[in-house]
């Protein structure tokens, strides 16, 4: 006889939110054009450069910017600011110029 029997704790495969996950999985599949990283200089600057290409191209893609680093790291980005077009990570760790973002949009 035990007087002392620990009480099994019921296991996981970790500590993480299945539904933030099962939410950022949604998102990536979401179509459209994402700006990841945290809103410093450089991410408004891919920004600012990926409205500009996507003006002269007149395409019609929503652009959203992407601040939460949870989500960010759902995509597998490491660096930011990175660019984000119908799921696909397409660059990353840099800022593109806009002729740089035209060849991409122009590729997809």
């Amino acid at each position: 006889m035990k007087l002392f029997k620990k009480k099994e704790k019921e296991k996981t495969c970790c500590n993480c939110n299945v539904d933030a996950i099962a939410e950022a999985e949604k998102l990536k599949s979401d179509k459209g054009i994402k700006i990841l990283g945290s809103g410093c200089a450089k991410c408004q600057a891919l920004e600012k450069a990926v409205r500009t290409a996507v003006e002269e191209l007149a395409l019609d893609y929503s652009i959203e910017h992407i601040t939460d680093f949870a989500q960010i790291a759902s995509y597998g980005v490491m660096s930011t600011p990175a660019l984000v077009v119908d799921g696909k990570v397409v660059a990353y760790g840099k800022v593109l110029s806009v002729t740089e973002v035209k060849d991409i949009l122009k590729g997809i």
